[in-house]
């Protein structure tokens, strides 16, 4: 196994998690926008992950990538607000499906997921300047 193939999975896992939070952050800001560019509220927006084989030697690991980041078809929650200039003509306004408390769980888990494998890029690290240091000896 090569041994910078530990540090292309850490590497790989830190930047899908890093993805991954940047989309939650646009769903926790976007949690009001009543118009997108599609027209309509803005919908909610998640993460699909999946795993690759390393280029260098694919039978023995597998790196993490992110396959797509695709839109939650749920529905919107209707408000009534009849001030709201995006009202219908009934007063009530079409507002994204999205629950900011979810979000910042799955943010804090997106962030555990990104420094566990800070840690293990560390602990790597740390094996291999180990491993140079006996060889100095």
């Amino acid at each position: 196994m090569d041994t910078f193939n530990l540090f292309k999975v850490s590497a790989s896992a830190m930047a899908a998690q890093r993805e991954r939070m940047n989309v939650i952050a646009s769903n926790i800001a976007n949690a009001h926008s009543t118009m997108s560019e599609e027209g309509g509220p803005y919908k909610r927006r998640d993460v699909i992950f999946s795993t690759v084989p390393l280029e260098d030697n694919p039978s023995e690991l597998d790196a993490v990538q992110v396959e797509a980041v695709v839109k939650d078809e749920r529905p919107p929650r209707m408000i009534y607000d009849p001030q709201h200039p995006d009202a219908d003509k009934d007063g009530f306004v079409a507002m994204p499906d999205i629950n900011v408390l979810e979000e910042m769980v799955n943010m804090m888990t997106a962030f555990r997921a990104y420094e566990a494998a800070v840690a293990t890029f560390n602990s790597s690290k740390a094996m291999f300047m180990k491993t140079l240091e006996l060889g100095r000896q």
